[in-house]
């Protein structure tokens, strides 16, 4: 079963579906392909820094320009990388915590369908149809980095390791906090799990190489030169109420878990100090107080408690033997839990089987990836500013062209607010012609990108000329003069 499933990622690869944040890591590609040291702002024509710029896409932006592959060519191969360090990141945490050989393929599938009856798709969550979307993204290498660094850390406390294992464990620490910021709070917090769950507890021959490496690490994130990482504990506003969906139907997105819930409560009676047990403990502790504070985005180490749960229902269904009556009836549980959430998540089929091969059942789970903006290639060319709202602004990025205002929150980005504003007022029902002309002019756009129905500045315009059409109507205006 989970190699059937593994196949069916990497047929999804081939694909690779487009929904969420595909068109902000193409962009980042594309930036650091035509300028691999000073890329400026990935969305909009900015010379700012950004949080995207990390030391995965920076070779990935490498390898764009060393081969000459598209954005989408290069995302596919960072695809199959996170693939691949995922599945063995499982495999060596899962064999650090147990010998049983059953334990690593019954935990692939417990970390893809123990969630819930719902569907949920977020970066960093690793359902079944969330992978399938997100499986190119930076968090799914940052996570597949995580379990290693928790494996080899588990390791090397247990092994009274010297200096040169703590050094590269701090710099592995560092590059997942880079790589993905999110991804990194739960890769911090399984580590220190890791710590607290040692035993024995570490001597003092032990904990001075690990200082030194933690404080290795925290060198290395003062020093990367593509954006300040510190200064992103000023971060809030917009992403606290992005994040505050996290927060919204527990028990239909994650209630499954609650089966490797129970299988941590087994451990926790046999040790107060197991890793998993903390860990979990970390990720409800970090959960809880961002909702309580309002700091919704603390929700990202959500899987913090989720993973160690996935993984512990794995490690005891795998011990099952036919004497032992209470392992019995646990694996029998996590089995139907595991039927339920596989069959939530039946739509991902969808992304890489035509719709009239699926069950009707099926293929009322399925949601189609949105289309992009290929379309407007033929005219637009890279480093075009576009005006256009929210939704096309997360995508159009991806093909070269700049925005007026980012899709996404950008921290780094000093006039976000005016920019968002420019580009409200231009498609306001009441803004006079003339201060929407003054705001192409104002940011050199060269293309609208409108449905009819959006406002600005009227098709027949002297202003504009249409040149392209594409879904349900868009149209692609050129700004003239």
């Amino acid at each position: 079963m989970a190699g059937a499933v593994t196949v069916l990622l990497l047929t999804v690869v081939v694909r690779l579906p487009w929904v969420g944040d595909l068109g902000i890591h193409a962009a980042t590609i594309e930036r650091l392909r035509h300028d691999p040291l000073h890329p400026g702002d990935p969305l909009v024509d900015a010379d700012v820094p950004s949080p995207y710029y990390s030391p995965w896409t920076v070779l990935l932006g490498c390898v764009a320009k060393a081969t000459g592959v598209g954005a989408f060519g290069v995302l596919r191969v960072a695809a199959v990388a996170g693939l691949v360090l995922l599945l063995s990141g499982v495999w060596h945490f899962v064999r650090a915590l147990t010998a049983r050989r059953a334990a690593v393929p019954l935990a692939v599938l417990c970390v893809l369908f123990l969630w819930g009856p719902s569907v949920f798709e977020w970066s960093g969550f690793l359902g079944l149809n969330s992978l399938a979307l997100t499986v190119s993204y930076p968090s799914t290498f940052a996570l597949g980095l995580s379990f290693h660094l928790w494996a080899w850390l588990r390791k090397a406390l247990r092994a009274g390791s010297g200096w040169p294992v703590f050094l590269g464990l701090g710099v592995l620490w560092a590059a997942v906090l880079l790589t993905h910021q999110f991804t990194g709070v739960v890769g911090s917090l399984g580590a220190a799990a890791m710590l607290l769950g040692a035993r024995p507890w570490p001597s003092r021959a032990v904990l001075l190489p690990l200082g030194a490496g933690l404080a290795l690490g925290l060198a290395v994130l003062a020093a990367w030169p593509y954006y300040p990482f510190f200064d992103l504990f000023g971060a809030g506003g917009d992403l606290e109420q992005i994040h505050r969906g996290l927060y919204r139907n527990l028990p239909g997105r994650f209630g499954l878990a609650l089966v490797g819930v129970a299988a941590l409560a087994l451990r926790f009676r046999r040790d107060r100090r197991d890793p998993l047990v903390l860990f979990f403990a970390l990720g409800v502790l970090v959960f809880v107080l961002g909702g309580v504070s309002g700091h919704y985005s603390w929700g990202r180490a959500l899987p913090a408690a989720l993973l160690p749960a996935q993984v512990a229902a794995a490690v005891k269904a795998a011990g099952v033997v036919r004497a032992d009556r209470v392992r019995q009836v646990f694996a029998g549980v996590l089995a139907a839990a595991l039927a339920v959430g596989a069959w939530t998540q039946a739509g991902t089929l969808g992304y890489v089987l035509p719709s009239g091969a699926l069950p009707s059942a099926a293929t009322e789970k399925y949601r189609p990836p949105w289309p992009g903006y290929r379309w407007i290639t033929p005219w637009v060319r890279y480093g075009d500013v576009v005006l256009a709202k929210t939704f096309p602004a997360r995508q159009i990025p991806a093909y070269g062209a700049y925005t007026v205002a980012p899709g996404y929150p950008d921290f780094f980005l000093p006039d976000e607010v005016a920019r968002a504003d420019a580009v409200r007022r231009y498609f306001a029902p009441r803004t006079p012609r003339a201060e929407r002309v003054e705001v192409l002019r104002r940011y050199r756009v060269r293309w609208v990108v409108a449905y009819p129905g959006d406002g600005g500045l009227r098709a027949d315009d002297p202003a504009l000329r249409k040149v392209g059409t594409g879904p349900r109507g868009q149209g692609l205006y050129q700004v003239l003069g």
